[in-house]
């Protein structure tokens, strides 16, 4: 039996292999990744999962000795920004920063602050800063740990309303081990 086969005697309808007209497709894939680019390859495919985490949207204020710089958001219910101007965080004016002129709020309670979008660029003194970080990203996880550590030990050994032992429980040892207080950038 032929290949190729007229139906109906038309011409235009014969079929015939796809691979016989159009050549094989993973030598078309393969040759379209190595010449145009269109396609991409496993190191371009990692590159791009990697930097899809990255936010790199808002502009990096510049190191300024004694301050930590942030954007704060104006829309974000759980951290308002009225709570950070509490614990000591300013907006940054326009004509604080070189280069950053054409981020200005127009309008509203931060006009003539740098602003991009919601998004509004705050300082606090390093000092300070470093202050916050410790607190609630060292001594509350510790404190946290020394209580799981303090409820673990209670419970080793212990029994239920039943009278059934608990069982062991064991690696709360390495819990709420002092180490040496972090510098926070």
């Amino acid at each position: 039996m032929s290949e190729n086969k007229i139906f109906g005697g038309d011409d235009r309808l014969k079929k015939s292999a796809a691979t016989t007209v159009r050549g094989d497709r993973v030598e078309a894939d393969a040759s379209r990744t190595q010449t145009d680019g269109t396609a991409l390859n496993l190191e371009e495919r990692r590159k791009l999962m990697r930097s899809e985490w990255n936010q790199e949207v808002l502009p990096t204020p510049p190191n300024v000795d004694g301050w930590h710089f942030c954007w704060l958001s104006t829309t974000n219910a759980s951290d308002p920004i009225y709570k950070r101007m509490q614990k000591g965080y300013e907006p940054v004016k326009v004509n604080e920063l070189p280069g950053f002129t054409q981020m200005t709020s127009t309008s509203g309670e931060f006009e003539g602050c740098v602003a991009c979008n919601e998004m509004l660029l705050f300082k606090i003194p390093q000092e300070l800063y470093q202050d916050l970080m410790s607190y609630f990203h060292y001594e509350l996880p510790q404190g946290e740990e020394e209580m799981l550590k303090a409820n673990a030990a209670e419970s080793v050994n212990g029994k239920d309303s039943d009278g059934n032992s608990l069982g062991q429980v064991d690696g709360f040892d390495n819990l709420a081990k002092r180490v040496r207080q972090p510098t926070f950038s």
